[in-house]
């Protein structure tokens, strides 16, 4: 496997929470640009975020850092969550006013990401949602977000546009909440259109993370990004790879290789109280770690899959923390 590893940017800096608005100090983007290139084992571009990290005032400055550095931009994440305007929604809002802003907005970072070299835009649509029942017209509001992706994939051909998944926060219920639903929201006719799965969401969301990797593949090779964290199952806890879970990173690397996946690999975790720095590597090394035990073990572990012994994988599990 040859994978291609990548950080958030932003995850370096100050990761605040709903009771405190911050557990350390926050560099600028261009102080943990400068962290990440020296100091962050394995990988080979950031993920940005719109807004906080890149800007049409900052664009040129930031490409020629990351030249200099010898990173990519693995992908741009548009702002569309910290907008009060779009609290009750922002490309499903009912007020086409702030739908036309919110399209505007994801343009511009279009046109950011083509003169950066970004081949991918991760939209995580936060704000898409709702909150009480009979409140939301579920049929209408996810046809303004199909239509709104489609007409931001026609118009940039050359993007990959990753709908980033997650069942809830900050709306109680978000439109694109599984794979499943997420792979009918990316069927827009746009071959540039698919799906980012975050270990962590996919967990909250009940899935078997693996199995999501071949829903995608079976859709029509629509796996476009992978985000890496862990949590206990009930909240996107945004924790460290392998604090919790194991033999579904083993699978999910194995799948990730059956697949043919060829995205990036990108740690997305929330290190409120750790060393970030300390923190991101222990995932990209244990990441890598499931990478290796892959590459070993692949025929083995498809050998597994086959005999349908649970007592066979237990044993072969067991030998791996031997």
């Amino acid at each position: 496997m040859d994978n291609k590893y990548s950080i958030i940017l932003g995850n370096l800096g100050n990761t605040c929470d709903r009771f405190c608005k911050g557990y350390k100090d926050n560099p600028s983007s261009e102080e943990m640009l400068d962290m990440a290139a020296k100091r962050m084992p394995y990988i080979k571009g950031v993920e940005l975020v719109g807004t906080w990290d890149i800007r049409p005032d900052n664009v040129k400055d930031m490409k020629k850092r990351l030249e200099g550095y010898g990173l990519s931009c693995a992908s741009i994440i548009p702002d569309t969550f910290t907008d009060k305007d779009y609290g009750k929604g922002c490309i499903s809002n009912t007020n086409p006013a702030i739908r036309k802003k919110a399209i505007d907005y994801l343009r511009s970072m279009c046109e950011i990401a083509l003169e950066i070299d970004c081949k991918i835009m991760n939209l995580w649509m936060a704000q898409d949602g709702y909150d009480y029942q009979l409140t939301a017209d579920y049929d209408q509001e996810r046809q303004w977000m199909t239509d709104a992706i489609q007409k931001l994939a026609l118009e940039f051909p050359t993007l990959r546009f990753a709908l980033e998944y997650k069942p809830k926060e900050p709306r109680n219920f978000s439109y694109h909440a599984r794979m499943a639903d997420t792979i009918l929201a990316a069927k827009t006719g746009c071959a540039n259109v698919g799906v980012t799965i975050d270990t962590g969401h996919s967990f909250v969301a009940g899935e078997n993370v693996a199995e999501a990797v071949v829903l995608a593949q079976r859709a029509g090779d629509m796996l476009f990004h992978m985000h890496f964290n862990d949590n206990h199952g009930s909240w996107d806890d945004d924790m460290i790879v392998s604090s919790v879970h194991m033999t579904t990173y083993v699978e999910l690397l194995f799948w990730l290789k059956r697949t043919n996946y060829k995205g990036w690999l990108s740690m997305d975790q929330y290190p409120y109280r750790e060393d970030a720095i300390d923190a991101i590597s222990e995932s990209l090394y244990w990441v890598k770690k499931y990478e290796e035990i892959v590459e070993e073990y692949y025929t083995e572990i498809e050998e597994l899959i086959q005999a349908n012994d649970a007592v066979a994988t237990s044993r072969f599990l067991r030998r791996l923390v031997k």
